[in-house]
């Protein structure tokens, strides 16, 4: 464990510089991104926009993960536990923001906060560690490194593949480094752009969006 801490130590410099001069270089693209995913979720399916959920960072801390509201309110009284494809809880503007991934926007304030990383082991809830029966051992391995917003796991495997998600966490923090990191989100960009984030199934974490909100 304290040589993947050892590695992930230039991870908090990588992810305020990517930030901060995204930011810089593309300022009307999130302005515009800020305002209008907000008024889309309000107009089409009310308030509140955002939502928060307790996940498990690095050593195991605790943090409130943020994300866009992509369900309609109460969800979890109205289906299972797990979202499905073509989910009718999923909103028209949820729908769209899942598919784009931009449901995980508001996590870059995870990010500047120091809670997550922009690349690493996808944040899981307590919930999620115990529905997926994740051995100790490889959760302690995994929030061995800062989790992430994108990540091998997050691109390269299906959300209902627990074993292969987890393969992928394990053998990006084997792998971690400046280049794989700048790679995976250059790849993570990219599917945005091409819509191509769309997944038939979800985690417990994701499905569970409205539950906080009674």
């Amino acid at each position: 464990m304290r040589d993947s801490k050892h590695r992930a130590r230039y991870k908090r410099a990588f992810d305020l510089t990517l930030l901060l001069g995204a930011h810089v270089a593309l300022l009307p693209i999130w302005l515009i991104l800020w305002t209008v995913i907000p008024l889309a979720i309000v107009i089409d399916s009310g308030f509140p926009v955002f939502y928060r959920q307790q996940r498990i960072g690095q050593g195991g801390k605790r943090f409130s993960a943020l994300k866009f509201r992509t369900m309609v309110q109460h969800a979890d009284r109205i289906g299972p536990a797990y979202t499905r494809a073509n989910d009718p809880r999923l909103t028209r503007v949820g729908r769209v923001l899942r598919r784009t991934a931009l449901d995980e926007l508001p996590q870059l304030i995870n990010i500047l906060r120091g809670d997550m990383s922009v690349v690493g082991p996808r944040a899981l809830s307590v919930a999620d560690i115990e529905a997926m029966g994740i051995d100790p051992s490889v959760v302690e391995r995994r929030t061995s490194v800062p989790a992430g917003l994108t990540g091998l796991a997050q691109l390269y495997s299906n959300r209902a593949d627990t074993s292969r998600k987890l393969a992928l966490d394990l053998e990006y923090i084997d792998r971690m480094g400046l280049w794989l990191d700048a790679k995976l989100t250059l790849l993570s960009v990219l599917r945005t752009v091409h819509v191509r984030w769309d997944q038939s199934e979800g985690t417990a974490a994701e499905s569970q969006e409205e539950r906080s909100r009674g």
